[in-house]
């Protein structure tokens, strides 16, 4: 596994774990974002990279920072 595969990963890890407490689903999330779920499910799962206007998009709806998603430390 490559270096920029395993940041992918942790990056749609912490995507996911920032929706899940905000309480959203990927449905709701998604819809919000204008893309569809199967997008949004494999931004989390590392299987699609990210746009950066996708990426403070969701910043914004989940109120978190760019920094916050790339912070990487084991959580």
């Amino acid at each position: 596994m490559t270096n920029e595969t395993t940041k992918l990963m942790l990056l749609g890890k912490n995507i996911r774990n920032a929706r899940k407490a905000k309480g959203f689903s990927q449905n709701k999330l998604a819809e919000l974002l204008d893309i569809s779920r199967e997008h949004l499910a494999k931004v989390e799962t590392a299987k699609r990279t990210i746009s950066l206007g996708l990426l403070f998009k969701i910043c914004d709806i989940l109120e978190t920072s760019e920094q916050d998603l790339f912070d990487f430390k084991f959580k």
